[in-house]
């Protein structure tokens, strides 16, 4: 056949596994929606397998991101010690993954965590000869905090976890990590090699950049108000902050420290400067960054922070850790500043860099900041992945930019 139809590929059949998808709120969740809307608007068949949000469960069409498809809410029950989280029976996970694969028929299952959901459809995928690809989101460190175990125990839980992920990741044809950092420390706790670095991308374009000068100094966080999210140790710093700067403190996001950390800026003197939003819709969110002076993130497990690419596309200067991927994102000088994790006054210190930074010094970090943000689009996401369900060789997508390739 000639013309322009003879290298058109067909559309796949695509099961995407998730533990956590929405109304989750949390960057695994939110790749998740917006992988599978990526890929329906690209005239992919597209379903997901995911825990029922309530009582409620069964298979049902819903709408996330601009698009439909049809979404197995398997019966969950909620895990009390998190706030929010409710997770699919384990025992019932292979059974439940036999019955939807054989409905279904996909052509490729993309698991978004190996823990219960992902440790089924690996399994009966890969019985069953059907390509599996496997983006890792996990890090045992975030989830320990909401477990009853004792601290003494916890080292021993994680290297389980590791060896458990690793288990459930053999038997995929092929594994992603948001990040390179997150790919090479996944390496490096497992046994597994050729770890592809996938960005979980953005659409730029959702977030609006604002140039004007600001008539306030204002800081946000958005984010998962929980122990990994390190929120004391934002509060505290801004409590150090000359008070001639005037800062005002944006906490976006709900979450289980909501009211400790509400106590926490009272006893620092600073409840009257801290606005907590709890949960916001996304143009809630959006106009919080825009109108930010900058973006502060002091969590120390993140494999790529969504956040933080939010808070680029938005233009904002960004202060974070010094840990796990955010060195990817952040470049000291260039879009904002990194600090010592959990080191109170560097961060304050880097904090005060920014808010007293010359005009034309804002600008330049709101300038990078745009920049470093082109190579995460999601359309370059689709496109690898598009390329891994068929079992195409791929290159990682480029997007850990050179400091000197940054606008200057």
């Amino acid at each position: 056949m000639n013309g322009p139809d003879a290298t058109r590929k067909e559309p796949l059949r695509i099961l995407i596994g998730a533990d956590t998808f929405p109304p989750d709120v949390n960057g695994a969740a939110n790749f998740a929606s917006r992988l599978a809307a990526g890929l329906v608007a690209r005239g992919h068949n597209v379903r997901v397998e995911a825990p029922a949000a309530s009582r409620k469960h069964g298979a049902v069409v819903e709408e996330h991101d601009g698009a439909s498809f049809l979404v197995y809410r398997l019966f969950s029950l909620r895990w009390y010690p998190h706030d929010w989280l409710r997770f699919a029976m384990p025992w019932t996970s292979q059974a439940n993954a036999a019955k939807i694969l054989d409905e279904f028929r996909p052509d490729v299952v993309h698991i978004q965590s190996h823990i219960i959901i992902g440790r089924g459809l690996a399994r009966q995928a890969h019985k069953r000869g059907i390509r599996v690809v496997a983006t890792n989101h996990f890090m045992p460190e975030n989830l320990i905090e909401h477990t009853l175990l004792p601290k003494f125990l916890r080292k021993t839980a994680i290297n389980i976890a590791w060896n458990d992920a690793s288990k459930t990741y053999r038997l995929c044809d092929a594994v992603t990590s948001p990040s390179r950092k997150a790919a090479d420390f996944l390496e490096a706790e497992t046994d597994l090699t050729g770890v592809h670095a996938v960005s979980c991308g953005i659409t730029a374009s959702d977030y609006t950049p604002s140039f004007e000068k600001s008539t306030e100094n204002r800081v946000v966080f958005v984010g998962r108000v929980t122990g990994e999210k390190h929120l004391d140790v934002l509060l505290r710093a801004v409590a150090k902050l000359d008070p001639a700067l005037q800062v005002q403190l944006e906490i976006v996001g709900g979450g289980d420290l909501l009211h400790q950390l509400q106590q926490l800026a009272n006893d620092l003197g600073i409840a009257q400067r801290t606005t907590f939003t709890g949960h916001v819709t996304d143009e809630e969110l959006r106009a919080a960054l825009t109108r930010a002076t900058v973006f502060a993130i002091p969590s120390i497990a993140e494999l790529q922070s969504i956040a933080t690419m939010e808070a680029m596309a938005s233009g904002l200067p960004v202060v974070a850790a010094d840990a796990m991927a955010l060195p990817h994102l952040v470049h000291n000088g260039k879009n904002g500043y990194l600090f010592e994790p959990a080191n109170v006054d560097d961060l304050a210190a880097k904090l005060t860099k920014v808010l007293t930074a010359s005009d034309s010094d804002l600008a330049r970090m709101k300038r990078n900041s745009l920049k470093y943000i082109e190579a995460h689009d999601i359309e370059r996401t689709l496109d690898t992945f598009e390329s891994l369900y068929r079992g195409e060789p791929v290159t990682d997508p480029v997007t850990d930019v050179s400091v000197n390739d940054a606008a200057k």
